[in-house]
Parts: C-alpha cells; structure tokens; sequence
C-alpha cells in the first residue's frame, strides 16, 4: 500500500493522517477474539488498571499469530516507510484496551519524549500506526491530538508514575495549552478496521471511558532501521532490541488466517 501525494502532504503539515476501513470485518473479527484470550492471561505482558481492568498488553506479536501477522501487514509496514524512506523494525508492540466504564487516562505526551530519555532513541524517526478493534467515539475515550504539535520539537516533561498504573513522560498544562491554541484539538473516531498514524511528537492524551462501550486499539510503533535504540533501560517486551528489517506478509495473510479459524470459532 502508498499513500497518495496529498496524504504525505497533510500528514507532513497536520502530524497525523487517518485512513477509514484499512482492514475488513473479518480481520478484526479475529483481533479481538484474539485479544479478549490475551487479556484474560496472566502474563509480564499484560498491563492492568489499577481496578484490575487491562490496559495494555505488550508485545502480542511474538507469541499471537494473529497479531505476528498483523505486525508484519503491507497495509501499515508500507507507508511508513514510505514516509521515512528506509525500512523499519518494531520498537513496540501493544494492545490499549480502554475498558468499558473503567478505562482510565492517558495524561498529554509526545511518545518520543519517552523513546529518547528511557530508551535512548537518538531522533523522532519512529511512529505509532495504529488499528481500531472497536469503534472509536467521541464518547468513549479517543485519542486526544494537537495538530501541528510536532512541529514544536521535543518538549520539556516530567516523569509521572502515580496518575495511572503506567509511567509516562508528560507535559505540563501551560505547554498543552499554548499548542492548543495554535492548532486546537481533533479527535479521530471511526469504524473497527481504521488506521490511525500520527508523528512521534505529536501532542496527544486521551480522558477515561464511562460509557459502556470498550475502545481497543492496537499500537505498532515502527522504526528507522538507522534510528535503532542505543540505551534501553526498560523490558525487552517494551522496548524490542531486534532490530531486523520486518519482512511484510502477503497483503492477504491476516484475511486467510480470519477465515481459517472460523470453523474453529465458531465450534467455541
């Protein structure tokens, strides 16, 4: 897959670009009956709010075929190299599961603001590209961004480990505020299937979800080859130390696998 022209050109000026119903209903169908397993396990990778409500599960593609596939996919490999012009590895893997009225915060940050200080990427040549399991909201807990954001480098944060059950690198109100002014805030929403991608600073957060309605969303952060971490200070399973070219699947390989375990299924 490429993006157009007019796609590199917005998601150059706005940070972040939206592509509707990447994937089919049958792909996602196989991703979340994949990750409900995943979150029912008790495992280094799994994440829990402090209700004891997932979170995040990390690195899923290395013991998931489902998620392995999805990791190696066409329809996000592609453009982000595309974007950056040489091939990319996986630097993180993970499953954000905003729980049906439990799901907690995730405070305003740039991710590379954590990429640098707890893994010692050296430049923003990294980016999160990420697949909407459920329908995404304005009510139910979106991600938050600020356009045009990026820009602005890499800011000052501070180190939150008591606001949630995960740390963070987060910025302050009155830095939010000012880049919110100059470039407001949009929330991207759409069906199971949609693709989110969006610059490693670009500021974003996302508010709790008090609906009924879960949000999952499945985060690839993918990686310059020659922008490979020098200092990781965190898991493997957090932040990979493989930094091999992903070789992507046949653009095929996640709909055969969907429609291979459909008996299987639906024998459940």
């Amino acid at each position: 897959m490429k993006l157009t022209p007019q796609q590199i050109e917005d998601f150059h000026r706005e940070g972040w670009l939206f592509l509707p119903e990447l994937f089919s209903p049958e792909e996602v169908a196989l991703l979340k009956r994949e990750s409900e397993a995943i979150y029912r396990e008790h495992r280094p990778e799994v994440w829990r709010e402090k209700t004891g409500a997932p979170r995040t599960a990390f690195a899923a593609h290395t013991y998931n075929e489902a998620f392995g596939t999805l990791g190696a996919h066409p329809r996000l490999i592609g453009p982000v190299e595309q974007l950056f012009g040489e091939q990319v590895y996986m630097h993180q893997y993970k499953i954000n599961a905003k729980a049906a009225f439990t799901g907690e915060v995730w405070q305003w940050h740039q991710d590379y603001g954590t990429w640098k200080r707890d893994d010692g990427m050296p430049e923003p040549r990294a980016m999160n590209i990420s697949v909407f399991l459920d329908e995404v909201m304005p009510i139910n807990g979106p991600l938050l961004l600020v356009p045009r954001s990026h820009n602005a480098g890499d800011l000052e944060a501070s180190h939150d480990v008591e606001t949630t059950s995960y740390p963070l690198w987060t910025l302050d109100e009155a830095t939010v505020s000012r880049l919110v002014a100059e470039g407001g805030i949009v929330a991207p929403t759409g069906k199971p299937g949609g693709v989110l991608m969006f610059h490693g600073n670009l500021v974003h957060g996302s508010a709790g979800n008090i609906t009924p309605y879960p949000r999952r969303i499945v985060y690839l952060t993918l990686n310059a080859v020659s922008n490979y971490i020098r200092t990781p200070t965190r898991p493997e399973f957090i932040a990979h130390r493989d930094f091999a070219p992903i070789v992507p699947v046949a653009d095929d390989a996640l709909a055969r696998l969907a429609a291979a375990s459909q008996p299987r299924a639906a024998a459940e």
